[in-house]
C-alpha cells in the first residue's frame, strides 16, 4: 500500500523528502533514526489511568506493543486518551461525563491518527467507554487497524464468597435494609477489586470486548483472557495477545485490508449474537448502533430486535447468573462459545477478521464445548430460550424504542403507579429511605443523552433495589441507561427522551404505567385530553450546562435509538 506516513516523515524514497526536513528534525529528537523514516508508522492509543483498575495496567501494555511493533519492522507513536471510570463516577454528577467520553476518546484517536498520517493503528481499551471508542475512529476513517482489550479483573474474595464491583453497590442496598452491618460492608469494599482489569461479570466491558472479537476486529481469544495474575503482573495470555495483535496488524498492512472490509453487516450480526448469547449488557445496543454508524452499516433498533429474538441465552454470568469471566476463561473462553454458535448455524463463518482469516478458520482450533459444567449452557439446552435476554420494546412511552434486560427471567406483565423522579439521586434517596413499595414503577427522567446531559447509568438505584429485596417487585424505567452490572426489572434508553418532549416528560406521580411483555410495549395509561393539557403546559428544561463539553454534547447528540452519537 502507499504509505500515508511519508507525508510526515518524507523518507528518501518519496518526492517530498527535502520539504519534510523539519518534520524529520523533530522526530530525530524523539529517537527516530534514518531507517525509521522508511518504516510503516503505527499509532498506539493508550487510555492509561491509575484512577481505575480497568486501565491501571494499560501503560504497560502500550510499552509491550511498542516493543513488538518495532521488532516486527514498524515504528510506533504512542499517545494517551481520557478515561472516565464508570464504577467511580457512578451515582454522581461525574457519571454525566462517562458516555460523553466515548465521543471525546474517539475524536482524540482520530486527531492523532490523521494528524500524524499513520499507516496503521492499534488501540487499547479497558473501562467501558474506552472499548467502543477505541474502534469508532478506525471505522470512521476506514483505517488499517485493530483493537486490543486490556482484559478482565480477577474476582475478590470474602470468606467463601467471590466478590466483584457490583457486590459493593448491592452491599449499600443491603446495608440500608439492615441485612449487613458496617463491618461487612467495609470488608466488601476492601476486597471486591483485588487488582488491575475490567469488571469481571458479563458487564459492559466484557460484553463489548466479546462482541468486537466476534465482529473480527480483535484477535480471537483476546476478550476472555485475564488482565493480570494474582501478583498483579500482566498475564501470560495477555502478553501473547500483544504478540498476536501486532502480527495481525502487519498482515493487514501487507494485504491493505481496512476496517470496513471486516466490519460488514454480517460481522455486526455476529457481534450481537455473541453478546446476547453470553448475557451481555444493554449498553451494547448503544455502542453497536454507534459503531455501525461509523462503519456506514445500516443497523437499527428494529434490526437488533429481530436478530436477537432468535438468539438463545447460554451464559450463566453475573449480574443475573453465578459466574465471572475468569470461569469462562478456564473452559476455553469466548472462542469455545463462538464455535458452538457457529456449529449451530448462528454465526456467519465466512466473515473476514483481523487475522486475515475468516471467522470459521479462526475457530478451527477452538476448544470443544465442555460437559459437566454450568458456566455456559449448550445451544440445544440453553440457560433461557431465544428472545429472553435483551428485548426492544415500543409503545406510547417509547415511540422510538427502549431496552429491557430480561436476563432469562419469566417476567410477567407489570402495571403499577408511577413514582416520578427528575434526577437519579432523588430516586436513590427514596429507595434508601424506604419510600418505595412493592408494585411501584420508578420513573427517572431528564437523564437522557440531551437531558442529563450524558445519559447516566442507573446502577446505584437499581443495585439499591436489589440489595433491599425489591428487585423482583419494583420496575425502574428511565431515559438514562443501565450499567452492565444491573439486573432486576429495568427498562432504559427510552426514546424520545423527556428533554426532547417525549411522553415521559408528561407523566405525573401516581399515573398508571403498563409494561406488556406479550405485546412488547411500554405504555402510559392516561387519556388523550389530559395529556393534551399537560403538553400545552410543558416546557423543555433549561440546560444547566451553558459551556464546556457537556453543553457541546447536549447540542450535538442524537437519540439513544440511534446510538447517542455526535457525528
Amino acid at each position: 500500500m502507499k504509505r500515508r506516513s511519508s507525508q510526515i516523515t518524507g523518507d528518501k524514497g518519496q518526492p517530498n523528502w527535502v520539504e519534510r526536513t523539519a518534520a524529520r528534525t523533530m522526530l530525530r529528537a524523539v529517537r527516530f533514526s534514518d531507517d525509521d523514516f522508511s518504516k510503516p508508522l503505527i499509532a498506539v492509543a493508550v487510555p492509561y489511568s491509575n484512577g481505575t483498575p480497568c486501565n491501571d495496567h494499560i501503560r504497560d501494555l502500550g510499552d509491550l506493543l511498542q516493543q513488538e511493533i518495532e521488532a516486527a519492522g514498524g515504528k510506533a507513536i504512542l499517545f494517551g486518551t481520557p478515561v472516565v471510570s464508570d464504577g467511580i463516577s457512578m451515582g454522581t454528577e461525574a457519571m454525566k461525563y462517562s458516555l460523553v467520553s466515548r465521543e471525546v476518546i474517539a475524536d482524540a484517536i482520530e486527531l492523532m491518527t490523521e494528524g500524524y498520517q499513520v499507516d496503521a493503528v492499534i488501540t487499547l481499551s479497558g473501562c467501558d467507554k474506552t472499548i467502543p471508542a477505541a474502534l469508532m475512529p478506525i471505522a470512521r476513517n476506514n483505517l488499517v487497524g485493530l483493537t486490543l482489550y486490556g482484559g478482565s479483573i480477577l474476582p475478590g474474595q470474602h470468606g467463601e464468597r467471590e466478590l466483584n464491583i457490583v457486590s459493593a453497590f448491592e452491599g449499600i442496598g443491603a446495608h440500608s435494609a439492615g441485612k449487613i452491618d458496617d463491618r461487612d460492608l467495609h470488608e466488601i469494599e476492601c476486597r471486591a477489586c483485588p487488582g488491575a482489569g475490567s469488571c469481571g461479570g458479563m458487564y459492559t466491558a466484557n460484553t463489548m470486548a466479546a462482541a468486537i472479537e466476534a465482529m473480527g476486529m480483535s484477535q480471537t481469544g483476546s476478550s476472555s483472557n485475564m488482565a493480570v495474575d494474582r501478583q498483579n503482573r500482566i498475564s501470560v495470555e495477555k502478553k501473547q495477545d500483544v504478540v498476536n495483535s501486532v502480527q495481525a496488524l502487519m498482515t493487514l498492512l501487507k494485504c491493505d485490508v481496512t476496517a470496513r472490509q471486516i466490519m460488514t453487516r454480517q460481522a455486526f450480526e455476529n457481534a450481537l449474537t455473541v453478546a446476547w448469547a453470553l448475557g451481555g449488557s444493554t449498553n451494547a445496543v448503544l455502542h453497536l448502533l454507534a459503531l455501525a454508524r461509523e462503519a456506514d452499516v445500516d443497523l437499527t433498533l428494529k434490526d437488533i430486535a429481530d436478530l436477537t429474538a432468535k438468539v438463545p441465552l447460554l451464559g450463566n454470568f453475573k449480574p443475573f447468573g453465578r459466574y465471572l469471566m475468569n470461569d469462562l476463561h478456564r473452559l476455553g473462553g469466548v472462542p469455545m462459545v463462538m464455535k458452538a454458535l457457529l456449529d449451530a448455524g448462528f454465526l456467519h463463518g465466512d466473515c473476514l477478521t483481523v487475522s486475515g482469516k475468516t471467522l470459521s478458520e479462526n475457530l478451527q482450533q477452538a476448544p470443544e464445548f465442555p460437559a459437566d459444567q454450568d458456566v455456559v449452557f449448550p445451544v440445544v439446552a440453553p440457560y433461557a430460550a431465544p428472545g429472553k435476554h435483551i428485548r426492544i420494546l415500543y409503545g406510547n412511552l417509547a415511540e422510538e424504542g427502549c431496552v429491557l434486560k430480561q436476563s432469562g427471567k419469566d417476567l410477567k406483565n407489570i402495571s403499577g403507579p408511577a413514582r416520578v423522579f427528575d434526577r437519579e439521586e432523588d430516586a436513590l434517596s427514596a429507595i434508601l429511605g424506604g419510600k418505595i413499595q412493592v408494585g411501584d414503577i420508578i420513573l427517572i427522567r431528564y437523564e437522557g443523552p440531551k437531558g442529563g446531559p450524558g445519559m447516566r447509568e442507573m446502577l446505584s438505584p437499581s443495585a439499591a433495589l436489589m440489595g433491599a429485596g425489591l428487585g423482583d417487585n419494583v420496575a425502574l424505567i428511565t431515559d438514562g441507561r443501565f450499567s452492565g452490572g444491573t439486573h432486576g426489572i429495568m427498562i432504559g434508553h427510552i426514546a424520545p427522551e423527556a428533554q426532547s418532549g417525549g411522553l415521559l416528560a408528561l407523566v405525573e406521580e401516581g399515573d398508571r404505567i403498563d409494561i406488556d411483555l406479550q405485546k412488547g410495549e411500554l405504555n402510559l395509561i392516561v387519556d388523550q385530553r389530559t395529556l393534551a393539557v399537560r403538553r400545552q403546559q410543558w416546557q423543555p428544561r433549561q440546560q444547566v450546562y451553558q459551556s464546556g463539553v457537556l453543553a457541546k454534547y447536549a447540542k450535538l447528540v442524537s437519540s439513544a435509538a440511534k446510538g447517542a452519537v455526535t457525528s
